[in-house]
């Protein structure tokens, strides 16, 4: 037996329409798991979609910001062996420029969606018992900020403290959860941090990488190790992706 293998295994991937969530998708169905994905854009969700191998497959499109869409997508769920928050966005901001808005937006998305979400599936029982799993995506900039990213960072460490608490409380039923806090990666959310901010902020990152920027591979592959057997003892960890 495998102990890195997902046969058998059913999970969930959010913010699957796009960067890692995507790629998480698509490296979990290749090491056998029956993947669930959901996000918002229906164009892209189904092209996430058709990369899946393998059969039996299901997407749900949602909105995570809108309680009845998560309680439509637990509704609809089949038990789980795994879930993967992938859910967040970037939006760089001076700390001058904050506003209500841009807090509430943030943490609408990128705390209080996977929050949510996973209350409705803990209160309707969709989780399996003994060797589940919930894997959450943090950020190395909650140790290692940087200028503009105080809203982005903030919801981060708000996400790594709640995990930790969590842990605590499903472990008597088996169930692990941690974090992971990668690097800048390479995707679609680096791209618009670079539109948005400044190409010259990104490269300063990449600069500051030892081992540059990472691929969405690479943390898809790290998820798959804390989703399958292999991870059965590890549990309220936050393991740092930096290459270095």
């Amino acid at each position: 037996m495998n102990a890195f293998d997902l046969k058998g295994k059913t999970i969930l991937v959010t913010g699957a329409s796009s960067g890692l969530g995507k790629q998480t998708a698509i490296t979990a169905s290749e090491y056998g798991a029956r993947v669930i994905i959901t996000g918002r854009n229906a164009t892209r969700l189904l092209e996430t979609h058709q990369l899946l191998h393998g059969e039996g497959h299901l997407q749900f499109l949602a909105d995570l910001t809108i309680q009845s869409d998560i309680d439509q997508l637990v509704a609809g769920l089949p038990m789980l062996d795994g879930l993967v928050h992938c859910t967040g966005i970037s939006e760089l901001s001076p700390a001058r420029f904050i506003t209500e808005e841009i807090i509430s937006r943030t943490f609408r998305i990128s705390f209080n969606a996977s929050v949510l979400l996973t209350a409705g599936i803990l209160a309707k029982k969709k989780l399996t018992k003994n060797n589940s799993s919930i894997v959450f995506i943090s950020s190395i900039s909650t140790r290692y900020p940087f200028v503009g990213g105080a809203m982005y960072i903030s919801a981060k460490a708000a996400l790594e403290a709640y995990a930790r608490v969590l842990a605590i409380e499903l472990a008597p039923r088996g169930t692990r959860v941690n974090c992971i806090a990668p690097a800048f990666v390479r995707t679609p959310m680096l791209d618009e941090t670079a539109e948005n901010f400044s190409r010259e902020t990104v490269d300063k990152i990449e600069q500051r990488q030892l081992m540059g920027l990472g691929d969405p591979v690479d943390v898809a592959n790290t998820i798959v190790f804390y989703l399958a057997d292999a991870s059965k003892w590890v549990s309220a960890t936050n393991l740092i992706l930096g290459g270095g």
